[in-house]
């Protein structure tokens, strides 16, 4: 049957035999999947080599690799074959393998040249998943520098071109147009309040009435599809025979096959997200849209990918309504309503933003780069995101300070897990305990086989994880209790069974009985930086060994134990993480496993809480303190830990600013102002602050707290900042006191800005025309005139103009209020004095 892609085949063959990159843009339906490796297979510049094709999910690849052997008249594994994570079917014939992305980093790890292989094409690109972006660096860099001859095909069906077809130097862009009809778009009038599966039930059954065609309805997962395809059965007879079929990853191939081809009666498919865009379902006519999907998601407590529930992006939508309109025009049932339509999210962002980059680090690591800035990237991993998967790595002895990889790194790299497992499972390889850690790993990387209304009720235990472990053996012997998730058992125990046959440890489970010392050592090799210690009395708060504080949930079995392992972590926006699962480790343990990671040394620190130099002999593990006793600093030690106490804290504002410090700081800034080029010191706060050390630090001898700091006289070693003609220059030009007619010495106030200013009283001033004035004559004095009990009567910088004018006016009021001072008519000719009139006669 013809289909919309062949009409590019041969633009796309002319070019790749000149150009060893292309993208192709095509629509989902247009059958680029299927047709484009084969119509490759006979290209002359492929001669004795194979294609690689890489799929982002695993159903998608296993389906099109069977699909294209039976095209050839073949089963798959002769031609066409497939790896996938976990399974493999290829042989010496095979010339064209589907791939799932992590496999394809994996082999080019292991061979760089990628012998035998003339094409890598990537498939459903616009995903931008980060295994896609990190494989297209990494083919890009063998293309670059190994093998020109290289062929790289990106296939996308929404993404931009321009940019990928840059990065790949420019490459020619191929569009196929495809055929879409028109698809009616109908949305609720408002929101639903049942649960998914009966809200995608009752749709299906009005579709059925509606409309004609095939129906594909989208829902998130497994557990939904059965749930709503038991409605259905349940629910009264379908009409016209209709079938139910559902179509997920964990199905057997005759019954996905069943949901993909076509049928004599009518077909209800009850799909995951996996027919979005990587299968095609023929006959169908009619799209039911949920608005959810379960995708793999970094989730920062685990620190492991998790599959999560999610409401799809409005290219999804958009997607999945398209897949009515590829036989005519169609119809689109979304539930929800068309003012939450405009509410959803354009589309998802590169997971290489959003993702753990602990996995991408270890294969850069293992690939012989320095880091990123080596490949070229259509986005680049985020730094800081970078640098923090680095310092995991480290932890886990897989790549040294120096960012170049360990030979446990080349073995962790090897593994198809997270790097925080992979490294639990070698450790326990090594212990014999490898059944148990593949046990251990696949709860963790699958979801929770606790139901949850149960997981609050369980009574106190040492470990979240023990209680799981003794579930899952259980349930093997029993296979079912009324406690557990049964297919979210048989999902870890075949993972289980894949890691232990990878590490070969033989196929059963933990022999005898597990303890929860043995279970706590193995998290705490996996997550060595979520080793936790109670908080001295604090109840449940923690403090993580990466430096975090974390508060231990309710729900935990684990209750205020002094050491844990939190494995299971949520992270807090503004406060405290939130310990959900925990495992508690014995100190003993930690000394004996983790002796290398254990720090010795004294500790002279400034502790804010007591507000004084603390000095100590400390162990600590990361962030956490084992023990630690008081031991005897030196002068130097106490004097550089109360400093960073005074930077830290209150500053300068701790200090005690006598009057003659603050005039010394005052007179200086006027000096420095008036003669920039003698070379005055800067005396600002911001420099103080920065140079206390060399100033203060020799004053603080014996000063342990900071509440004997304000004892400290600041005068002299802010003087000691100035050579000694400086020092004269200072008090010639910015004196600190000034001589009045009365014969007094009046101190100087040198304000904020340096303006000097006199508080005197205004008898001591009569007879003086000329207002005083400081730096040689460059700045007047401004006076402040005071009355026989020191309040300012005026303020001037013109004492002529005063006595002429203003005087007369506060004689006339002063008089009667301080008879016994002298208030003359001639303040020209009056006697300055300090005394009253009955002294002064």
């Amino acid at each position: 049957m013809p289909l919309p892609i062949d009409d590019i085949l041969p633009q796309l063959k002319s070019s790749l035999q000149v150009r060893n990159s292309v993208v192709i843009q095509a629509p989902p339906g247009a059958g680029k999947t299927t047709r484009i490796p084969l119509a490759l297979l006979d290209a002359p510049w492929l001669a004795g080599k194979g294609i690689i094709m890489l799929e982002p999910r695993r159903l998608a690849a296993t389906n099109a690799a069977r699909w294209m052997a039976a095209t050839l008249g073949e089963d798959v594994g002769g031609t066409v074959g497939y790896t996938i994570r976990f399974d493999r079917k290829v042989s010496r014939r095979t010339r064209l393998e589907v791939v799932t992305e992590g496999v394809l980093t994996r082999r080019l790890q292991s061979d760089s040249f990628l012998d035998g292989v003339g094409a890598v094409i990537f498939d459903e690109f616009h995903e931008r998943s980060i295994h896609a972006d990190l494989a297209l660096a990494l083919c890009r860099d063998v293309q670059q520098g190994l093998r020109e001859d290289l062929r790289i095909i990106v296939m996308s069906a929404t993404l931009d071109a321009a940019p990928v077809a840059a990065l790949l130097d420019d490459a020619p862009v191929i569009t196929s147009e495809g055929r879409i009809f028109p698809v009616d778009i109908r949305y609720l009038s408002e929101d639903y309040s049942d649960p998914l599966p009966v809200a995608v039930a009752r749709s299906v059954r009005l579709a059925l009435a509606e409309t004609e065609g095939d129906i594909l309805a989208f829902l998130p997962g497994a557990g939904e599809i059965r749930r709503c395809r038991q409605l259905l059965e349940d629910g009264g007879p379908l009409p016209s025979s209709t079938a139910v079929t559902p179509l997920y990853g964990d199905l057997p191939f005759a019954d996905q096959e069943r949901a993909i081809v076509p049928a004599k009666h009518r077909k209800v498919v009850l799909a995951t997200n996996i027919a979005e865009t990587s299968l095609t379902i023929e006959g169908v006519r009619v799209v039911i849209d949920s608005g959810y999907c379960r995708r793999l998601r970094f989730d920062p407590a685990s620190g492991l990918e998790r599959l999560v529930t999610e409401r799809i992006t409005a290219a999804s939508a958009t997607q999945r309504a398209g897949r009515a309109g590829r036989l005519g025009p169609g119809v689109c049932y979304r539930l929800w309503t068309d003012y939450a339509n405009r509410g959803l999210t354009p589309a998802n962002p590169p997971e290489i933003i959003t993702s753990d980059l602990t996995p991408l680090a270890l294969d850069l690591a293992a690939w012989g780069v320095a880091g990123p800035a080596s490949l070229a990237w259509l986005t680049p991993p985020p730094q800081a995101a970078y640098q923090e998967a680095q310092r995991l790595l480290v932890q886990l002895d897989a790549i040294n300070y120096n960012g170049a990889i360990t030979d446990t790194g080349r073995r962790m790299a090897e593994l198809p897990v997270h790097p925080r497992l992979a490294h639990m499972l070698m450790k326990a390889a090594g212990r014999g305990l490898a059944p148990l850690a593949c046990d251990v790993a696949a709860i963790l990387s699958e979801r929770d086989i606790v139901k949850n209304i149960l997981e609050g009720g369980v009574e106190r235990s040492e470990s979240d994880m023990l209680l799981r472990i003794e579930m899952l053996h259980a349930w093997r012997s029993q296979r079912r209790l009324p406690s557990i998730d049964a297919a979210a058992c048989r999902t870890v125990d075949r993972s289980a069974h894949h890691l232990r046959k990878l590490l070969k440890a033989g196929s059963g489970e933990a022999a005898g009985a597990v303890d929860g010392d043995t279970v706590a050592l193995l998290l705490a090799w996996a997550y060595p930086d979520r080793i936790a210690m109670l908080r001295g009395g604090e109840g449940r708060r923690y403090l993580l060994a990466g430096g975090r504080g974390a508060v231990l949930s309710g729900r935990s079995v684990v209750h205020d134990e002094p050491l844990v392992v939190a494995y299971e972590v949520e992270r807090g926006e503004r406060g405290d993480d939130l310990i959900r699962r925990a495992s508690v480790l014995a100190r003993e343990t930690l000394r004996r496993e983790f002796a290398d990671g254990i720090v010795r040394g004294r500790s002279v620190e400034w502790d804010d809480r007591e507000g004084r130099v603390s000095s100590r002999e400390e162990e600590r593990f990361g962030a956490l303190i084992l023990e630690s006793r008081p031991v005897a600093a030196t002068a130097e030690e106490v004097r550089n830990a109360l400093l960073e106490g005074i930077v830290r804290g209150p500053a300068l504002s701790v200090l005690h600013w006598s009057a003659a410090a603050r005039r010394f700081r005052a007179r200086v800034y006027l000096m420095a102002r008036l003669f920039p080029d003698e070379g005055w010191p800067d005396l600002s706060g911001e420099k103080l602050l920065a140079t206390l050390g060399d100033w203060l630090g020799p004053c603080l001898d014996g000063v342990r707290r900071l509440s004997d700091v304000a004892a400290v006289d600041l005068l002299p070693p802010l003087q000691a900042l100035l050579p000694w003609n400086l020092l004269r220059r200072l008090d010639e030009g910015a004196p600190t006191h000034l001589a009045v007619p009365s014969g007094s010495r009046i101190p100087l106030d040198y304000g904020e800005d340096g303006t000097p200013v006199l508080a005197v009283k205004l008898q001591e001033m009569f007879g003086l025309a000329d207002t005083p004035t400081v730096a040689w004559g460059r700045v007047p004095v401004l006076i402040h005139l005071l009355s026989p009990a020191g309040r300012p009567l005026q303020v001037t910088a013109d004492l002529r103009g005063f006595w002429n004018g203003a005087y007369q006016e506060v004689k006339k009021e002063m008089r009667g209020r301080y008879p016994k001072h002298p208030w003359p008519d001639d303040p020209w000719t009056a006697v300055p004095t300090r005394k009253t009139k009955r002294h002064g006669e």
